[in-house]
């Protein structure tokens, strides 16, 4: 698409000189090159910190390795173990849809596309029991235009700002089934979700909470009416207030496990130039 030149010509410029590309700066260091402020990182890291749903098995990440080896090299290697639905990840249909798609059959186009961010963090910062609703969505195309089909509609809530603090971040931080009540956080109202997939036709859709539901749901309607239809969930997000209402590209990645209702998601999100014609 002609919008999207300015994604592709910088990369197709870079890409013969990324065998000799200079090592990764220091932590902290601003970037660099062609693309210098234009991605944004939407995944939180894996670590003893992520935070998990209450009843899944937590990060865990056990040295095999590191250190100088006899012959005089340096030798670093773990081994890793984690539930499907914790830290940033993907939801896959088939986790609340009998014979929907697993993790690796969603085909990757559905996972790249134009980026919707709908902000609604106003009104979570006072409900924490928040649903967006059909309303939302259509005052955001008020302001903004219509919701294009195949967009990838992400949710703000700033939820993300609370994050590694689960007692902010989940309404709780106990663990187990008794736990499961007590989750207090926004989240998608089934009305507005079957409208997305069946009105707008998009995606996949994201927010940056533990949950596509919020946290009192006992049902899981919003995820019911995605999946069903085949749209994935894009959970525990982050940096969605570095995004444009629209104009963005978002890139969501999961781990390739074959049969998988969920998997850890490495999401980026590609800024176009402020003041470029695709940044409304």
């Amino acid at each position: 698409m002609q919008s999207r030149q300015w994604i592709l010509l910088p990369l197709i410029a870079l890409a013969p000189t990324l065998a000799c590309a200079p090592a990764a700066p220091a932590p902290g260091a601003p970037p660099s090159g062609p693309l210098q402020g234009a991605l944004v990182d939407l995944s939180h890291e894996y670590s003893a910190e992520a935070i998990f749903w209450p009843t899944a098995e937590s990060f865990r990440l056990d040295v095999v390795a590191a250190g100088t080896t006899p012959a005089g090299y340096y030798y670093a290697a773990n081994n890793f173990a984690t539930s499907e639905h914790g830290g940033t990840h993907l939801d896959a249909p088939i986790h609340f849809a009998e014979g929907r798609w697993t993790v690796e059959q969603i085909p990757i186009e559905r996972l790249v596309g134009d980026a919707v961010v709908v902000d609604v963090s106003a009104a979570c910062a006072t409900q924490p029991d928040y649903q967006v609703s059909v309303a939302d969505l259509t005052g955001w195309e008020g302001a903004n235009g219509r919701i294009d089909e195949g967009a990838i509609v992400l949710i703000r809530t700033d939820y993300s700002r609370r994050w590694p603090d689960a007692e902010k971040y989940l309404g709780t931080r106990e663990r187990g089934e008794a736990a499961v009540p007590k989750l207090h956080f926004p989240g998608l109202h089934a009305d507005a979700a079957r409208w997305l997939a069946e009105t707008r036709r998009v995606k996949a859709v994201g927010i940056d909470t533990a949950s596509i539901d919020y946290g009192q749901s006992t049902l899981f309607e919003a995820h019911r009416a995605l999946y069903e239809r085949n749209v994935p969930g894009l959970e525990n997000l982050t940096n969605l207030d570095r995004l444009p209402a629209r104009g963005a590209t978002i890139v969501a990645l999961p781990m390739k496990i074959k049969g998988g209702s969920g998997a850890p998601l490495r999401a980026i999100a590609v800024v176009p130039p402020a003041g470029s014609a695709t940044q409304r």
